[in-house]
C-alpha cells in the first residue's frame, strides 16, 4: 500500500477532476491518497504526511515547482503531469497519469535528482558564516531580485562565501540552478547549464554598468545579495514573491540540503529535450 499526495491549483477545474479520479482509483486498488497545499509557504510542508510515497503535480512548470518546495526536504520523488503549455519538467501527459502511476507502484521508474538552493532571509551574523535566520524557501528554478517600485533600477552587492564579490546596477538579478537556466535565465541571454551539472548562474537583467556577463559559480560556493540602494528590492524565488528586502537587507543562498527528486521512466537525454521543447532542427 502507498501513500501519495496530490499537488495542483483549486482553480483549474481539468486539473481538481483528474486528481478526484485518480484518488478514488488508487483507493479503490488499496492505497492511501492525499491533498497537498499548492500555496508556496514553507509552513505548508508541515502538512505532508510523513509516510507520504509520492507527489503528483498536476499542472505545469509552476506547480511543479510549488510541489517541489513542498516534499523535498522529505526527499519524497515528484512526478509531474502536464496540464500547462510547456510542461519542461513534467513527464506525463494526463492521459497517461494511472500508467504512469502503475510503473511506480511496481518499481518501474527512475529518479532523477536535482540541485536546489536553500534561501535565506535576513542579514548574516558578524563574523559568521553568511547563514541567517531560517530557511525561508527551496528553490529548484531561481532567486531573482526585481524592483519594487516602477522606474528605478535596483542597486545590489554581492558577496561568495563570505568575500565581496561584484556589485550591480540592474532592472534585477537572476541566481539560477542547472534547472533554472532555461527559465528566466534563458529569457535574460543567460547560459543554457546541463542539469546534471552542479553549479549556480548569476545574471543581471539589464544591466546599466560596463560588465553585462553572466557569471557561473560552483555548487558550494554561498551566495549572498545584499539591497544596496536606497529603495527595497523583492524577491521572488521560484516565481513567488517571497519578501521585499530593505536597503541593507540580504538574502542568502546556498546548494540545498536536500535535492529535488524527479520521477522519470525513460532516460531523459538534455539535448534531445531541449531542441523538442524550444522546437529547435537540425541544420
Amino acid at each position: 500500500m502507498a501513500c501519495i499526495g496530490f499537488v495542483f491549483n483549486s482553480a483549474r477545474p481539468k486539473a481538481v477532476q483528474l486528481a478526484e479520479q485518480t484518488a478514488s482509483w488508487l483507493v479503490d486498488n488499496g492505497h492511501r491518497t492525499h491533498i497537498l497545499s499548492a500555496a508556496p509557504s514553507a509552513s505548508e510542508g508541515s502538512a505532508v504526511p510523513p509516510d507520504l510515497d509520492l507527489a503528483v503535480s498536476l499542472g505545469g512548470d509552476g506547480t511543479m515547482l510549488r510541489t517541489v518546495d513542498l516534499v523535498s526536504s522529505r526527499e519524497v520523488p515528484v512526478l509531474g503531469v502536464n496540464l500547462g503549455h510547456l510542461g519542461y519538467l513534467t513527464v506525463a501527459e494526463p492521459s497517461g497519469l494511472r500508467a504512469a502511476l502503475e510503473r511506480f507502484l511496481e518499481g518501474d521508474f527512475a529518479v532523477e535528482a536535482r540541485m536546489t538552493f536553500d534561501v535565506t532571509l535576513g542579514e548574516p551574523p558578524p563574523g559568521g558564516n553568511g547563514r541567517a535566520g531560517r530557511v525561508s524557501r527551496n528553490a529548484l528554478n531561481d532567486v531573482v531580485l526585481q524592483r519594487s517600485l516602477v522606474g528605478h533600477t535596483i542597486h545590489t552587492t554581492v558577496a561568495v562565501n563570505g568575500s565581496p564579490f561584484l556589485a550591480f546596477v540592474s532592472d534585477s538579478l537572476i541566481l539560477a540552478t542547472p534547472t533554472g537556466s532555461t527559465a528566466y535565465n534563458l529569457s535574460a541571454r543567460g547560459p543554457i547549464v546541463s542539469p546534471k551539472a552542479r553549479v549556480s548562474v548569476l545574471t543581471p537583467v539589464a544591466p546599466h554598468m560596463l560588465f553585462d556577463r553572466s557569471v557561473v559559480l560552483v555548487a558550494e560556493d554561498e551566495v549572498a545579495i545584499t539591497a544596496s540602494g536606497e529603495y527595497p528590492v523583492e524577491v521572488v524565488v521560484d516565481g513567488w514573491r517571497t519578501a521585499t528586502l530593505q536597503p541593507g537587507q540580504s538574502v542568502q543562498c546556498r546548494q540545498g540540503e536536500k535535492d529535488a527528486l524527479l520521477v522519470t521512466f525513460e532516460s531523459r537525454d538534455f539535448h534531445r529535450i531541449l531542441k523538442a521543447k524550444f522546437n529547435l532542427k537540425d541544420r
